[in-house]
């Protein structure tokens, strides 16, 4: 299967996942879980910062479309999308797996604890930012942590549970022709 299609067809379910399930779990109005910017995570390490940009903007306004929030998935999904190249460079040596693997994984990262480690900073990252453009104040600082971290904590078990059951073939790519 191309990788195009591929990523389509994750976005497609990601997004049906997100809409149609966990957006209807509010644990006491503290935790809600979000799965769909794993999208966003997975996409290919080659994919230059630009079009990663983009690719998060019109998935985040998808996500939004559904949710009826003007653009706030939207610019969660692109701030974790900058943010994602550097956390790449952080935990993988330049002459490593990016150029071996074709996206992350356990496998391509190294370990576990590298990608929870990359997985937990982008899901901090996409929750506070879209708890703080949803409540657009800091108004209740502990009520804003608590969300955030239990939120986070949901949502990295939820990923973790997703790449248990999605076993993703990464394939080691060598430099020869």
């Amino acid at each position: 299967m191309s990788t195009l299609v591929k990523n389509i067809l994750r976005a497609v379910l990601f997004i049906l996942v997100q809409v149609f399930v966990l957006d209807k779990i509010h644990l006491h109005q503290m935790v809600t879980p979000y799965i769909y910017f794993l999208f966003v995570l997975w996409l290919p390490f080659k994919m230059n910062r630009s079009w990663l940009m983009v690719i998060a903007f019109v998935y985040g306004f998808i996500v939004d479309s559904f949710s009826h929030n003007p653009g706030f998935h939207a610019a969660a999904c692109v701030l974790i999308a900058y943010i994602r190249p550097f956390l790449v460079n952080i935990f993988i040596p330049q002459e490593g797996a990016d150029a071996n693997f074709e996206e992350p994984s356990i496998k391509s990262m190294g370990g576990l604890i590298p990608y929870l480690i990359f997985m937990s900073v982008l899901s901090l990252f996409h929750n506070a930012w879209l708890f703080l453009l949803e409540a657009w104040q800091f108004g209740n600082i502990w009520y804003f942590l608590i969300k955030t971290i239990l939120s986070t904590t949901i949502s990295i078990f939820l990923i973790v549970i997703a790449e248990l059951l999605f076993v993703r073939k990464q394939k080691f790519r060598t430099n020869t022709v």
